[in-house]
């Protein structure tokens, strides 16, 4: 081979073809057998509040003084 590729052009074009259609079609299969149950419970908590309306006025008021 001239450029000093052992691969052939057919065998490169076609594992291309093979990761296009992997990528386009995902295995369903996969979430099909997911098992729910096996998920840990979470208590979610709000980290960043909106302030408040008097903590908005207080600011307000500090910010003239």
């Amino acid at each position: 081979n001239a450029s000093g590729s052992t691969r052939s052009p057919s065998l490169e074009r076609d594992c291309t073809d093979c990761f296009k259609k992997m990528a386009d079609k995902p295995d369903m299969g996969e979430i099909a057998s997911f098992d729910k149950a096996k998920l840990k419970k979470t208590e979610t908590q709000e980290k960043n509040t909106l302030p408040t309306k008097e903590t908005i006025e207080q600011e307000k008021r500090s910010e003239i003084s």
